[in-house]
Parts: C-alpha cells; sequence; structure tokens
C-alpha cells in the first residue's frame, strides 16, 4: 500500500481513444473538468486503445509509461477519462503509487463541490455512496475478524469490509427517504404552479453553454454564473410577465455532459423534472462552439433518459458576441421544427427576439380561452379542475364563465368525452372567438 496524497492539486490526465480516431476537443474538455474541480493539469497521456485490458484499463506497457510520467512530473493525482472497474483502479493506483480518479468520480466531486440547497446535497451525496460501494476495499488487515468475547460467541465474525459495506448500504437507504420526501414537496409546488396556470419554461444545454447568464440576463437575477463547466447545479424559478402569452415561470437547471454518470441522472432526477414537466424548453447552445452539433446530440440523449426529448423547444443559439460577424434573427427552417434564435446573453442582445419567440411558441402550445359552461353540466367543470387548467371562473344564473389557461396537450384528452361535451369543448376552443357558450343543443358564440 502507499499513502494517498489528498492534494490532489497537480494532475496527470490520460486519454484513450480507439485506433484511427483522434478528437482534441474530448481532451480540452476533460482538461477542463479537471480544472473546475480545483486540480492544475501538469501533463497529458494520449493512449490508443482497442478494448479495455481488464487489469490496467491500458496495456501494461503504456501503464509503465503513465507511472513513469507521473513522476517526471511529479503529479499527485492521475485523472482518467474513462469510467473505470474497482479492479483497473485499484490496480492503476498500486502500480503508479498515486491516487487514480475516472471520469465518473471527476464529475461527482464537482458536483459535491458545487451543489448549494439541501436536496442537491442529499442527490450528490447519493451518487457519491453508490460510486463508492463498488470500491470499498480491506484496508483494516489488523482487523482481520472481529471476535466476540463471551462464551459461544468466539469464532469468526464481521469483517470490518462487510462492516463498511452494512453501514454505507443504510447511509443510501436513509438518503433515499430523505429525497422521497423532498420529491413530494417539490410535486406539490408543481402542482400549485398548475393550479396558478403558469406555464414553465426550463432552460436545457449543455455545461458552460450560458444557461444561468441567460436566466440572468431574462430575469433580472443573479443566480452565479461563471466560465467553467457545472457553474450552478440547483435549479432557480422566476416569474417573467409581459409575454404574449401571459406571465411564465422560467427554470434555470443543471447543465447536460457527454457520458454524464447514470446514477447522476438517476439522483437528480427530481432536479432534472424540471425540465421533464415543463411546456417548453429553450436549449442553450454555445454558437461559437465548432463542436456544437455534437453538443446538441448529447444533451438530445439525456433529454431522451430523463423523458422529455418529446417536448417543444426552441433553440437559443448564444454566445454570438464571440462570432466573427454577429447575427441577430428568429427563423425556423422548416414548418414542423423548431424556433431557433440567436442572442448573446452577456450582451443582452437578440433577448427581445427570444422572449417573442417563447410567446409565440406557448401561444401555438397552450389554450387560452373563456367558456360558458351551465350548471348542469358540472362534470366537465370537474375535469377541467382536476387537471389544473382552470386560471380563473366566475359564478352567475347562467352557469360558469370558466378562464381555461393550461398546455394544449392536457386539453385534448377531453375531447373524448361522452355526452356532447368533448365535441362541444373541441369546437368551442377551436373557434376564433373569445367566448363561446355551451347550452347542451349546440353552441352559440359572443
Amino acid at each position: 500500500m502507499f499513502d494517498r496524497s489528498r492534494k490532489g492539486e497537480r494532475a496527470l490526465l490520460l486519454q484513450a481513444q480507439p485506433p484511427g480516431q483522434h478528437d482534441p476537443a474530448l481532451l480540452e474538455e476533460f482538461a477542463e473538468l479537471a480544472r473546475s474541480a480545483g486540480a492544475g493539469v501538469v501533463g497529458t497521456l494520449a493512449a490508443r486503445l482497442d478494448r479495455p485490458n481488464p487489469r490496467y484499463f491500458v496495456g501494461t506497457g503504456k501503464a509503465e509509461e503513465l507511472r513513469e510520467l507521473k513522476n517526471a512530473l511529479d503529479a499527485d493525482l492521475i485523472l482518467v477519462n474513462h469510467a473505470l472497474s474497482p479492479v483497473q483502479e485499484r490496480n492503476l493506483e498500486k502500480l503508479t503509487e498515486c491516487r487514480v480518479v475516472d471520469r465518473t468520480g471527476l464529475i461527482l466531486d464537482i458536483f459535491a463541490q458545487r451543489a448549494r440547497s439541501h436536496d442537491g446535497k442529499l442527490q450528490v451525496e447519493l451518487a457519491q455512496l453508490k460510486h463508492m460501494s463498488t470500491r470499498l476495499v480491506r484496508g483494516w488487515t489488523h482487523l482481520e475478524r472481529q471476535r466476540g468475547g463471551a462464551i459461544g460467541l468466539r469464532g469468526p465474525g464481521e469483517t470490518q469490509l462487510e462492516i463498511d459495506r452494512r453501514l454505507l448500504a443504510a447511509r443510501v437507504k436513509q438518503l433515499q427517504k430523505r429525497l422521497d420526501k423532498v420529491e413530494v414537496q417539490r410535486n406539490q409546488a408543481r402542482r400549485s404552479r398548475e393550479r396558478s396556470a403558469l406555464p414553465v419554461v426550463a432552460l436545457v444545454g449543455y455545461t458552460n453553454a450560458g444557461k444561468s447568464t441567460l436566466f440572468n440576463a431574462m430575469t433580472g437575477a443573479e443566480v452565479f454564473a461563471a466560465d467553467q463547466l457545472f457553474a450552478t447545479l440547483d435549479p432557480t424559478l422566476r416569474r417573467i410577465d409581459g409575454l404574449e402569452c401571459g406571465p411564465i415561470v422560467l427554470a434555470d437547471t443543471v447543465g447536460f455532459i457527454r457520458d454524464l454518470p447514470h446514477d447522476l441522472v438517476a439522483a437528480f432526477r427530481s432536479t432534472l423534472a424540471e425540465a421533464r414537466e415543463a411546456d417548453l424548453l429553450l436549449h442553450v447552445i454555445d454558437a461559437s462552439d465548432p463542436e456544437r452539433d455534437t453538443r446538441i446530440a448529447d444533451v438530445e440523449r439525456v433529454l431522451a433518459e430523463i423523458d422529455a426529448a418529446d417536448l417543444p423547444q426552441v433553440l437559443v443559439y448564444n454566445k454570438i458576441d464571440r462570432l466573427e460577424s454577429g447575427v441577430v434573427r428568429t427563423e425556423q427552417l422548416d414548418r414542423d421544427g423548431p424556433l431557433r434564435v440567436w442572442v448573446s446573453a452577456r450582451d443582452g442582445i437578440g433577448l427581445e427576439s427570444l422572449l417573442a419567440a417563447v410567446g409565440q411558441s406557448l401561444a401555438s402550445e397552450r389554450v387560452h380561452r373563456v367558456v360558458r359552461v351551465p350548471a348542469v353540466s358540472g362534470r366537465l367543470r370537474a375535469r377541467l379542475h382536476a387537471l389544473g387548467a382552470v386560471a380563473s371562473e366566475q359564478l352567475d344564473e347562467a352557469g360558469w364563465a370558466i378562464e381555461i389557461d393550461a398546455p394544449r396537450s392536457l386539453i385534448e384528452p377531453l375531447f373524448g368525452m361522452p355526452g356532447g361535451e368533448g365535441d362541444w369543448l373541441k369546437e368551442a376552443l377551436l373557434a376564433p372567438t373569445t367566448v363561446a357558450t355551451y347550452n347542451q343543443s349546440g353552441i352559440s358564440r359572443a
């Protein structure tokens, strides 16, 4: 065994890629992850990898080269841009006499530094413990077995490793219960917003695309924003008024990254629910990034993992101030495709076009109409209330004047209601008039 350095400030990076593939962007992103964690990159080592070596991940010769380079650079930490098995990680540490952290462990460390809210810290700790559970090793050789001292209790007891695993499993169970309570509270807050009929617009995108800066520019908030990966983790909500579709709630969410650890996706499921339950997604893209098409695909994969791939989107190309010639425009390349808006959140360029695109998108995706329903049609009124689709209502002798404000996808299933109410509701909501009255014998408009 060896004494692990606890500093972790001088990092040597190991980047393995298949033969014939060389993508400098992968190494640059990994170096940025290392710097975001607080490490200083003192060197890099590239390795051609046909398939992972079960012992060292890389071949024996490359592992020896890694050890020599680590000694020459006086590095106290080796970061591997790939997920390692516990055996591979342990063997590399033994060979190099240096602490080894894989990509998953590095991202978990960054999340642990950046989480600020109570539930964010719980989510990170849960993901860390799940990752750690496969990496417990025998570190208590002087306590080979715990033995009972009384008659009938002598003999083999639990190893320290078994005790560690049991304690860790108990802590994971405790954290999961706490997070379940947090999710219940989030769902209650979300239902409250649904009852207030305010549409939710969520900012999503690759990490460091400028989501928090854009959030601040659109809302006047002071959310922490920095030119680093995963600058903010915890979701923030703000109300925006004055749009074509009425007031909205804007949500800033955690950034995505390629090969985001599955444990993190699972642990942050309640946080990412702000994106999954949104009415509209603003997909923020770094317009100056030469790899932006790849980044878009990476974000789409994570959205599919959290069941948000089918939500309507507006593509927001940010950081146009970094382009050779700034562009400010709103476009829709095909009739069924998403709107594209070009902005600079830092300089406040294109924000009016963005807000107009949000209003336009929500207006087409939401139903906002006043209908008059007689007192005898309480079933239709009850269904609308159950869905949280009623913004306001007034009761008079003729019945209810109900203001419906809800996503169109929420209302359309009601078109199948029996007794003519579903057909009437569909006709009323598609009518060009502002107020429609249901009188059981047909529809009259005012």
